[in-house]
């Protein structure tokens, strides 16, 4: 199985000091004294601006990123996460309310539209059955987005963003390696 593999520089335009991995790192400061730009060897990641995968969060494929503020983040990447490969199908289960409550949906494609699409006004639990998943706060996979792994999740709230309902969800598919 392929793996990723991610390059972190101190400085914008991969300048300074290094650090290379292909797994999860929790806190990037006992490698870097900071994180200005990256470059994704294979594989997909996810880099946060905050220590321990919290905080804004932005997808990463093969490519390079030469400023962390092009990503949208007003501060340095703090930390990553290894999207793992995933060969099978994807489903997903979507509540309008908090704890699994209100109107269900099942999804095993990408939705650019829930409101349009599901006629759901509110996304506010999920539980992620299979696949790996990005979940916007807008229509047509914009604004803010959250990976979701294989689990429950009772409350958006519990992500620690501050946003509470989703509007668009996209697969992750196997393209990133």
């Amino acid at each position: 199985m392929t793996m990723g593999k991610i390059i972190f520089y101190e400085d914008r335009n991969f300048q300074g000091r290094s650090y290379e991995t292909s797994s999860d790192c929790a806190d990037m400061s006992s490698h870097l004294s900071r994180c200005h730009s990256c470059r994704v060897e294979s594989g997909c990641f996810m880099v946060y601006d905050r220590t321990n995968f919290m905080g804004n969060q932005f997808f990463v494929r093969r490519g390079e990123y030469a400023d962390y503020q092009r990503l949208g983040m007003t501060d340095c990447i703090r930390s990553c996460r290894l999207i793992p490969m995933h060969r099978g199908q994807f489903r997903m289960r979507i509540y309008e309310r908090e704890n699994f409550a209100g109107q269900m949906q099942e999804l095993v494609e990408d939705c650019d539209n829930m409101v349009d699409r599901l006629h759901m006004s509110d996304c506010m639990s999920c539980h992620v059955l299979e696949g790996h998943w990005l979940i916007y706060e807008q229509p047509n996979f914009r604004g803010r987005m959250v990976y979701l792994r294989p689990g429950e999740y009772r409350s958006f709230r519990d992500l620690g963003l501050g946003v509470l309902k989703f509007m668009s969800m996209r697969r992750i598919m196997d393209s990133c390696y």
